[in-house]
């Protein structure tokens, strides 16, 4: 590197910097412009000022050299453009939002924590509408029975009743206490509380409910009973709400409940 382009590289601001870090990875003068809040016409000020301080014509070839001079391991990716584009001269490309330069260099690009946080809460989120969707139960294996009607248990019924009584009056925590283990192992009070929240209450009120039947389900480790009733809720004229329980302490527990 020779003399004149070290130069220009010493006099380079860090706001100039920071603009051909985001061009190394891809960006041009309005992603540029997005990423830091700024206007397109801030942004193309400050790749000229570093054309002209690198005594280049090509803000991607000053780019490039700070590149070479701050560079630590694997190279940008390959950028959309091919050349500079004029203000507003660019085509409307769907926006994607790519970590903004760090100001110390354009070293290998690291995710943010808050990336890694919003995929645990996206995790902890499907698995709440998956237990909401279908009974906590292991696959049975291939040779499996299907679930079979029965007559119905007065005993598995009401405690389904009960049970669905106490989400009807929004009384979340009690609820809660009366679900199976295998339920509160992989749900806190606090979660169940703002999933039935947010599921429940916009139904409304009830205003008729029927049941429809009960089955056994022959899953491990010694079967489920699944008993539907026909509702109609103020806001939602026909549903289906589906209770799954399991026998524990001598008891009905409920390990699952959709409603559709």
């Amino acid at each position: 590197m020779d003399m004149r382009v070290k130069e220009g590289l010493w006099a380079l601001t860090e706001k100039e910097k920071q603009t051909l870090r985001l061009m190394v990875r891809g960006h041009d003068a309005k992603s540029i412009a997005r990423s830091l809040d700024l206007s397109v016409h801030t942004i193309n000020e400050r790749l000229r000022d570093a054309r002209r301080k690198l005594a280049v014509s090509s803000s991607r070839e000053a780019a490039r050299l700070l590149l070479d001079a701050e560079g630590e391991g694997a190279g940008p990716p390959t950028p959309h453009i091919s050349a500079d584009t004029a203000i507003g001269g660019d085509a409307d490309r769907p926006w994607v939002n790519q970590e903004i330069a760090p100001i110390g260099g354009v070293g290998r690009v690291h995710r943010l924590p808050w990336i890694i946080t919003g995929v645990l809460l996206m995790t902890l989120a499907i698995s709440l509408l998956a237990l909401l969707g279908s009974p906590q139960v292991d696959s049975p294996p291939p040779q499996t029975p299907t679930a079979s009607r029965e007559a119905p248990n007065a005993a598995v019924v009401d405690s389904a009743r009960r049970w669905l009584a106490l989400l009807d009056q929004g009384r979340w925590s009690e609820s809660y206490q009366a679900t199976g283990a295998s339920f509160r192992k992989l749900n806190t009070d606090q979660v169940w509380a703002a999933v039935s929240e947010k599921v429940r209450t916009p139904l409304g009120a009830v205003i008729s409910r029927t049941f429809l039947s009960q089955e056994n389900l022959p899953a491990p480790p010694s079967g489920y009973e699944v008993v539907k009733f026909q509702t109609r809720f103020a806001n939602k004229a026909e549903a289906v709400e589906t209770v799954t329980l399991d026998r524990e302490d001598g008891g009905w527990r409920v390990v699952g409940v959709t409603i559709g």
